[in-house]
């Protein structure tokens, strides 16, 4: 398996590679996790089963998309396929620090966020392939309108994965049916996000450059990104202030946040069960009062 992906490495970038060294990397609850390195070049593979291919060519897809803004750094895709039993996707491999660095390394991540935010845009809602969000299929058809968009595509379907699992939320219909009130006169830029931005798939550089992974890629409102940051601890105070240098957030967000958030809280629900379900109850409560 690894020669065939060496060989894979060596086409996609048009120079021979012949694996040196093959470290196994933790950090991830869905794949597997590798480095291989010839000595002088090293790259990050992620490995699955065959079955996930599609997972995996999404992810790429849509990295590739980021990347293509030429504003916030993301680890570029090399190459994907299948090898044995096993899908991967190849991608650059960066040093990464993990949450540290100054305010002014934050600062910047949030600047170039919003330049993303802003570069990539659509006139629809969506994207041209469906993704996941965690292990959570996520369906992104084109849509016209965001609130409908939001409505049956992200609050909607995780409703109906937790109706599937027994879990039948007091209010839920009556949420589906308010989102069009709860966004009225919200009109956002379909900009190209992120779309699982929490600390988790955020880092710096050894070299102190900010950098975003491992996304659920589509074309949403630029808040549903700014809304994830804040849940599951946050980024720094240094972060908001240099998005909003950049491009300062609408009036409403802090109402619409708790809506954009619920999306997650439903899916951690119905990825993990345990206490999501009484916080998204919660969420519905405060949005519907």
């Amino acid at each position: 398996m690894w020669e065939q992906i060496a060989a894979e490495i060596s086409q996609a970038t048009g120079e021979p590679f012949n694996i040196s060294q093959n470290r196994s990397v933790g950090g991830g609850c869905i794949n597997q996790s590798s480095t291989l390195s010839d000595g002088t070049r090293t790259f990050f593979i992620k490995l699955n089963q065959a079955s996930t291919l599609e997972m995996f060519i999404a992810e790429a897809v849509g990295v590739k998309e980021m990347w293509e803004t030429q504003t916030i750094r993301v680890p570029k895709p090399i190459c994907w396929g299948t090898a044995g039993n096993s899908a991967y996707l190849v991608m650059e491999y960066l040093d990464l620090q993990g949450r540290g660095g100054g305010s002014g390394v934050w600062q910047e991540m949030g600047r170039k966020l919003a330049q993303m935010h802003r570069t990539g845009t659509r006139d629809r809602f969506g994207w041209d392939r469906s993704n996941t969000i965690g292990a959570t299929t996520q369906m992104n058809p084109w849509t016209e309108d965001w609130a409908e968009f939001f409505a049956e595509h992200r609050i909607g379907f995780q409703l109906r994965l937790a109706a599937r699992k027994g879990m039948r939320f007091t209010g839920a219909d009556e949420l589906v049916e308010t989102i069009p009130q709860l966004l009225a006169g919200h009109t956002p830029i379909a900009s190209i996000v992120h779309g699982d931005l929490w600390g988790g798939n955020a880092s710096v550089t050894a070299e102190g450059e900010p950098v975003i992974f491992d996304p659920a890629t589509y074309y949403g409102d630029r808040e549903v990104d700014i809304a994830m940051t804040e849940l599951f601890g946050g980024f720094s105070a240094a972060f908001y202030q240099g998005y909003n240098e950049e491009w300062p957030l609408e009036a409403g967000y802090d109402r619409r946040k708790t809506l954009y958030n619920l999306y997650h809280i439903i899916n951690h629900y119905n990825l993990f069960g345990g206490g999501y379900g009484s916080q998204a109850q919660s969420m519905i409560r405060t949005l519907l009062s």
